[in-house]
């Protein structure tokens, strides 16, 4: 999906959802703004897949021929217009990809055994790429209280994760 749109029309295209469902924020007071945000967030972003890759349309990287990219293939700046480094960035062989599924599995299987308070604040840091400070705000705790809440929970996951597995 890369190639068919940005994070800064994801951005957008949250905004405009959140704005069209104002009743949703006011209605439910107890739910903090960020929680109500994020669920929207990801409502935008799985209506975005689903518009995108349904689409089924060309796409202009793909239309270059082989013998046009050879002719400009002593020119870096051309070779990177193509997309060569997004496409290099996305091929991966079979025992790579089926790895990946492999270790996404297991970390989501961890990941639903601990409490509630250990996957939101690892959900926080580590999908929502907040700071600590961040997830102190919106959890209403001291930065020092979140600190130790996060260190806890990595690990509980930890602990969680070595049960899936041999390795230490």
């Amino acid at each position: 999906m890369r190639s068919r749109i940005t994070s800064d029309d994801v951005v957008q295209e949250t905004y405009a959802a959140a704005a069209k469902r104002a009743s949703f924020f006011e209605n439910e007071s107890d739910v903090p703004e960020y929680f109500k945000l994020r669920k929207i967030f990801f409502q935008t972003l799985v209506s975005l897949e689903r518009k995108h890759l349904g689409a089924q349309k060309r796409d202009a990287y793909k239309e270059i021929g082989e013998g046009e990219l050879r002719a400009e293939s002593n020119d870096e700046e051309t070779i990177s217009d193509v997309g060569m480094d997004r496409f290099a960035s996305t091929v991966t062989g079979p025992v790579t990809a089926a790895s990946r599924k492999e270790r996404n599995a297991l970390l989501r299987a961890a990941i639903r055994l601990l409490s509630e308070n250990d996957r939101q604040i690892i959900e926080m840091r580590h999908f929502d790429d907040m700071s600590n400070d961040d997830c102190a705000e919106v959890l209403g705790l001291s930065r020092q209280a979140a600190s130790v809440r996060y260190v806890r929970a990595l690990e509980r996951l930890q602990k969680e994760l070595l049960k899936f597995t041999e390795f230490q």
